[in-house]
């Protein structure tokens, strides 16, 4: 099952393991690792995000940690990075905008509102061209998320695996927990959290940033 050219969609039927390990995090986890196939994990350092990165590092340490760090994040949010990779030594490889953000300000000035038309291009230019250009250099098949079904209406319509129309694997395996879930979690194994945490190409809580509406 671990050859390179592997059908997923046809070889993995999807609704028999989500039904049988999509609210069984670690073994999930440990089923898609065990494909064979090249994986990464993305991560915004959100609150709860050392959970994921700890489920996925117990298995493979040297996954590739994919953060794309959009320029806005809080104080707290970059020591909270550097923590949670130095504690669990992640492979972070962090993907910027090719402008930074003191040269977009410059010429477009801050952060444009929710309904302000140029709200489009600063998600594409500060997060999904970050996202496409790692996807290239990592070329992945297996693409592990934190997302939950609670974050909005679109995350609570996914699977917990699906496959993407370009074909990528897409592993969810905290979709099902709750923020009860995930304390308890880094309670248990000692994991930092971070609730100082802003990110303005989503601006509202169950508003989506556009990432898991392209792929």
């Amino acid at each position: 099952m671990n050859a390179p050219d592997l059908d997923l969609n046809a070889a993995l039927e999807l609704p028999r393991i989500n039904a049988e390990l999509g609210r069984d995090a670690p073994a999930l986890v440990r089923w898609a690792l065990a494909l064979g196939q090249p994986a990464i994990v993305t991560t915004n350092f959100r609150p709860f995000e050392a959970v994921i990165l700890h489920l996925l590092t117990q298995v493979e340490p040297d996954v590739p940690v994919i953060w794309m760090d959009n320029g806005y994040n809080t104080a707290a949010t970059y020591r909270y990075a550097d923590e949670v990779t130095r504690l669990l030594g992640l492979n972070l490889r962090t993907y910027l905008p090719l402008r930074s953000r003191a040269h977009r300000e410059a010429l477009d000035g801050p952060a444009p509102a929710l309904d302000d038309p140029r709200h489009a291009a600063f998600t594409e230019e500060v997060k999904l061209e970050p996202f496409a250009r790692a996807l290239r250099e990592t070329a992945p098949r297996v693409w592990f998320t934190a997302l939950r079904a609670s974050d909005s209406a679109v995350r609570a319509q996914m699977e917990p695996v699906s496959r993407n129309p370009d074909g990528l694997l897409k592993v969810a395996p905290l979709l099902h927990w709750t923020a009860r879930d995930l304390h308890a979690y880094c309670m248990a194994h000692g994991l930092p959290n971070n609730f100082d945490y802003v990110d303005p190409t989503k601006g509202e809580a169950q508003r989506e940033c556009g990432l898991h509406l392209v792929h």
